[in-house]
């Protein structure tokens, strides 16, 4: 009897503790959540942080608030996330903002250790664009014209890694350009139109409109898979130059003091959201690839993609600072 009587106390106890998590899982948000951006309005990761905002929005009855603090390499974004150290309050980013960092500073105002994977959201499709009328229609072409003439020409490009990726394939390719610093996407794909640069490497979506108005040219794309939605565009693999690859992953993550119930919430809403077929739709006409991930997910594409930043510093010479 004593064994039976400890028993159901035992299952009495279990079932209040899987009782509290599920509760606790389910009282989070309990308040608006911010996801706060590296980059500014129109951006891919900015549509794309909108329109998975106002899905969890409805499904989490709090208001998803973005919050667009471009600039300072990404330090502005993501020292307001770290700082704030608030489960409510997260970094909806490319990975690219960030994972070059050790190679371009010497100090960093975060420790990369105070932020935790929470979901793998999409792939940004990432670009190298030209002016329509460069009379530039592939990368060897790109290539050519520039060891023709070179010093002539300049390039552009918002985040750190895509940035340090197409030097590298600049000096390995022995191409003598001109970088010029925009914190501002949309200003640099403006005057990429206008031939005040001739060449850009970010994210397809913010390049969409003025390829449609004839004024940019898409040449080769940095993704290792090749996009069905623009089934015209090689990869930078199929075109010849695989020092041009680099995958557009975009994720969320939060303070390190997140309740491990919350971040799975947050994954496990992300996914369903992007199996919506509108999600689907919109976002891969508009240059993503939706392919959520779990927290493990997410922390295995940034290791990998920290490993190919690794290599591409190699290349350039350059000693990760931490």
């Amino acid at each position: 009897m004593r064994r039976a009587i400890t028993a159901v106390i035992s299952f009495a106890l279990l079932a209040l503790a899987f009782s509290t998590l599920s509760a606790s899982a389910q009282s989070w948000p309990t308040r608006p959540v911010r996801f706060v951006l590296p980059l500014g309005p129109g951006s891919g990761v900015d549509i794309t942080a909108r329109l998975f905002g106002d899905k969890l929005s409805a499904k989490w009855g709090q208001p998803v608030v973005v919050e667009n603090r471009p600039g300072g390499d990404a330090f502005i974004a993501i020292t307001t996330v770290t700082q704030a150290n608030d489960d409510h309050v997260l970094l909806f980013a490319p990975a690219s903002t960030f994972t070059a960092h050790p190679l371009l500073h010497e100090k960093l105002p975060y420790d990369i250790n105070d932020l935790v994977p929470i979901a793998r959201v999409t792939n940004t499709l990432i670009a190298l664009g030209v002016p329509a009328d460069m009379g530039v229609n592939t990368v060897k072409e790109l290539a050519a014209k520039i060891k023709a003439e070179p010093g002539k020409y300049n390039y552009a490009s918002v985040t750190g890694a895509n940035d340090l990726m197409f030097a590298a394939w600049l000096k390995t390719e022995n191409l003598n350009m001109a970088k010029v610093p925009y914190k501002d996407a949309v200003q640099a794909v403006n005057d990429l139109a206008e031939g005040r640069i001739h060449a850009y490497v970010g994210a397809y979506a913010i390049m969409r409109a003025r390829v449609q108005a004839g004024k940019v040219k898409v040449i080769a794309l940095t993704n290792r898979e090749h996009a069905k939605s623009l089934n015209d565009i090689p990869t930078a693999r199929e075109a010849g130059f695989p020092g041009l690859e680099f995958d557009g992953l975009v994720g969320l993550l939060g303070p390190k003091t997140m309740p491990k119930t919350a971040i799975d919430r947050v994954a496990k809403d992300i996914a369903e959201i992007g199996m919506e077929k509108d999600v689907v739709d919109k976002l891969t006409s508009g240059g993503n690839v939706v392919n959520p991930g779990s927290p493990k997910d997410f922390a295995d594409a940034l290791a990998d993609q920290r490993k190919t930043v690794k290599r591409i510093g190699d290349t350039l010479g350059i000693k990760a600072s931490q």
